[in-house]
């Protein structure tokens, strides 16, 4: 087995490897240690296909698997690199122009595939709130505080108040929806297409003005044909498809009361590309697209008016590297009813995507959307901002202190009482 590991590498490989300072059977972390030759063919006929594969197969190793791919991707060597690979990554391009990938039937394969397995991966992977998006790490030390973070700056963006009617489009197992409710006072009604997700709202969630419905966003108005004060988006957008665009933000227009807000967060690409990732696409998010800064702001066109550009893609590293850690600590339970295939599945998927936010490729944006005929003006809301707007003209504040409350507490009050000043 050792004597076949040093078996000659071709000259592509290692030109795209040299560039990105990543060696095979190295000796720095991030090098690849390759159990199996058959791998580097594979990887000049199938790309990212073929080294995700190979990963979960056993066929290589790395120890700093997510530093691997993030000089991988700052290096650009996620491009085809064989006659054949243009030939599949062509056929890709040409299957995404003629076919939509993300139909209304088509949409309920991804709950099926991702979501609505063993829940106990994601309960030992998340926070306890069970929030699977990028949590706010701007004056947060863990997890749990992160996603608080993140559902506080969703509800101040959005600028809730108490009696108003929120819609949570993708609302996953309800982290948001519940954080909103408890905290703000609103009602929700929350969708999703996962079966497990929705089931696991109705029984954690029975207690709060949360409704749910399991349907695709292009099913709601026959179901729910009312007005909405706010809207919020989270993770999910990325499923909707560029061919979709107008449709998802012409729905979303229908159901939004003349005043309303909407929040979308959404995983973004630096640039715009037809280009995708065969083993994401294909084991993970089936038809999932991220859209550029320039296709999203033409789904938007005509329909909504950008308030508010946020950007913190630095953030997901974090939260994928502390899911990472959560899975790892919890594999000695989860392994009795799984595999080292699984492991190492979880592994790859996991730390690529790490790697793939720290090369900036992957993108992190919040945006505010209003209608063209909202009369209020729109301050957009930012912890450091609400700071300086709040904290006496006389002493120095503590970011801690004026921008996010640990517990939320403080806010909760507040807020339902009807004390709470307006976001600035």
């Amino acid at each position: 087995m050792h004597r076949l590991v040093f078996m000659p590498i071709p000259a592509s490989l290692t030109t795209v490897t040299r560039a990105a300072d990543v060696r095979f059977n190295g000796d720095r972390p991030w090098d690849l240690q390759v159990h199996n030759p058959a791998l580097y063919p594979a990887l000049l006929r199938d790309g990212s296909m073929a080294l995700g594969n190979g990963y979960v197969r056993g066929d290589w190793d790395c120890d700093q698997l997510d530093e691997l791919i993030c000089r991988l991707l700052r290096a650009q060597a996620n491009r085809p690199l064989s006659p054949q690979a243009q030939l599949l990554d062509l056929g890709r391009i040409l299957r995404d122009l003629l076919i939509n990938p993300q139909t209304l039937r088509r949409s309920y394969g991804v709950g099926r595939r991702h979501y609505d397995i063993d829940p106990r991966v994601y309960a030992a992977m998340l926070d306890p709130q069970m929030s699977y998006s990028c949590g706010y790490w701007r004056q947060a030390n863990d997890l749990n505080t992160a996603q608080q973070h993140k559902c506080r700056l969703i509800c101040e963006k959005l600028q809730l108040q108490p009696g108003m009617r929120l819609l949570d489009v993708g609302c996953g197992w309800g982290a948001l929806a519940a954080y909103a409710a408890e905290h703000y006072g609103v009602e929700v009604v929350g969708i999703t297409v996962s079966a497990q997700q929705a089931m696991w709202m109705r029984d954690h969630l029975a207690h709060l003005p949360i409704r749910i419905e399991q349907c695709d966003y292009r099913q709601l108005p026959a179901r729910d044909p009312g007005w909405f004060d706010r809207i919020a988006s989270v993770g999910m957008f990325e499923h909707v498809g560029r061919r979709n665009d107008r449709t998802f933000f012409g729905t979303l227009e229908r159901l939004l009361a003349p005043d309303g807000l909407v929040l979308l967060h959404s995983i973004g690409s630096a640039c715009t590309t037809r280009r995708i990732d065969p083993w994401i696409d294909t084991y993970i998010f089936p038809g999932g697209r991220l859209p550029s800064a320039q296709e999203l702001a033409r789904g938007v066109e005509g329909i909504f008016l950008i308030e508010d550009w946020e950007n913190f893609g630095l953030d997901y590293d974090r939260t994928l590297m502390a899911w990472w850690r959560n899975f790892e600590a919890a594999w000695p339970v989860l392994q009795h009813d799984s595999s080292a295939e699984f492991f190492r599945f979880w592994r790859y998927y996991l730390l690529s995507c790490a790697g793939f936010f720290r090369s900036r490729q992957g993108q992190l944006w919040q945006l505010v959307l209003s209608k063209p005929g909202r009369s209020e003006p729109y301050r957009s809301w930012r912890p450091g901002r609400q700071q300086a707007n709040t904290a006496p003209q006389h002493a120095a504040a503590k970011p801690e202190q004026h921008c996010f409350d640990v517990d939320g507490t403080t806010a909760t009050h507040q807020r339902i009482e009807g004390h709470h000043s307006q976001p600035q």
